[in-house]
């Protein structure tokens, strides 16, 4: 329904502000649509398909970056564990 979307859409507002969260995410929920009550399964950095691709095809752990992004660490602190000797800043 309208009120429950609206429900969701403003927690996950909430959320992503609490957590500080830059650019796409995704918010999986679990609705019981009887009493309105949710419990929130996870949250993520959301990927393009483009992004899962070059992941797929270079090797290069992409959505490993972005958790580490996410979680805080910078560019230079996250090892490039393609070539073992850089870092995720180029």
């Amino acid at each position: 329904s309208n009120s429950e979307y609206m429900m969701l859409r403003n927690t996950a507002q909430k959320v992503v502000r609490h957590l500080g969260v830059v650019g796409e995410y995704n918010i999986q929920y679990s609705l019981d649509p009887k009493s309105e009550r949710y419990c929130i399964i996870e949250v993520n950095a959301r990927l393009s398909c483009s992004s899962d691709l070059a992941s797929k095809a270079t090797g290069y752990p992409l959505a490993y970056v972005a958790t580490k992004l996410s979680l805080g660490k910078d560019l230079v602190s996250i090892p490039n564990y393609v070539t073992n000797t850089t870092t995720a800043c180029l």
